[in-house]
């Protein structure tokens, strides 16, 4: 079976030099002033009251509980989930009990709750509004450029995502475009945000890129969540949860390790 000979596009060498690396240095430049704004725009956190910090830590103590069962003793299992799903669904843990049964209030209403949806629109609106603005200058300017070309054979089903913007039928797929190029540097520029703002800043970058791009999961103990529902609803977890502990029949185990050797 003949091959098809390999595919060549002329192109200016300058197309290199006037938007490959304009669109890379401004990604890079971008992720940086993102990081910075991102910084300025914070808050400090409000101290939590005693209440509060309680009935916080004791839901997370049911769940680790849950979790990590198996590395205790059945009895001390068992003491440990009883008396939580007693306080749990006598309320003990609530902080107001008295508003207990009542639905939880208007999170419109609460200053804290204001406070932390404000931080979150600060923190979505610094990742629109730069990838509305870049996205609308590479529309502008150098849509329609193919710029580069993949090194590495790849698939047709790859074909619409790397040339977005390239109306062709008969093109490689290998070849990219310039909207293309971009997306890759959204994604891809992960280790060079790790060089210039260090590990963990570089880390916080990459998870306000990949929160802006999808919904965000409901905090445990957001505005307008029930915690003696929570607390409830956990007691049912626990009371479910079928013990077993990772020394069940280690003496058995370690003879028998001991013979096969």
């Amino acid at each position: 079976m003949a091959q098809l000979p390999p595919q060549t596009i002329h192109r200016d060498p300058q197309l290199f030099y006037w938007i490959l690396l304009p669109i890379t240095a401004v990604m890079i430049l971008t992720g940086v002033l993102r990081y910075y704004a991102t910084v300025l725009m914070q808050t400090a956190p409000k101290k939590v009251d005693a209440k509060t910090m309680k009935e916080q830590r004791s839901l997370m103590h049911g769940i680790a509980l849950r979790s990590n069962f198996h590395v205790l003793s059945e009895p001390s299992f068992r003491t440990r989930r009883d008396y939580l799903i007693s306080a749990y669904e006598s309320g003990a843990f609530l902080k107001d009990l008295d508003r207990r049964g009542q639905p939880p209030p208007n999170p419109m209403t609460d200053p804290g709750a204001m406070d932390g949806m404000m931080g979150m629109m600060k923190n979505n609106m610094a990742m629109m509004i730069p990838n509305t603005l870049i996205m609308s200058w590479i529309n502008a300017f150098f849509s329609g450029f193919v710029i580069i070309k993949l090194p590495f054979p790849i698939t047709i089903k790859f074909k619409s995502m790397l040339q977005a913007g390239v109306a062709t039928k008969e093109m490689d797929p290998r070849w990219m475009s310039s909207i293309s190029w971009y997306f890759l540097c959204y994604f891809g520029l992960q280790f060079v945000f790790n060089f210039l703002l260090g590990n963990e800043n570089a880390a916080n970058q990459m998870a306000q890129q990949m929160a802006g791009m999808g919904p965000q999961n409901p905090q445990m103990f957001g505005p307008g969540v029930d915690p003696d529902k929570q607390f409830k609803t956990e007691a049912e977890n626990l009371a479910v949860v079928e013990h077993y502990s990772v020394l069940d029949g280690v003496e058995d185990r370690l003879l028998e390790g001991i013979k096969s050797k």
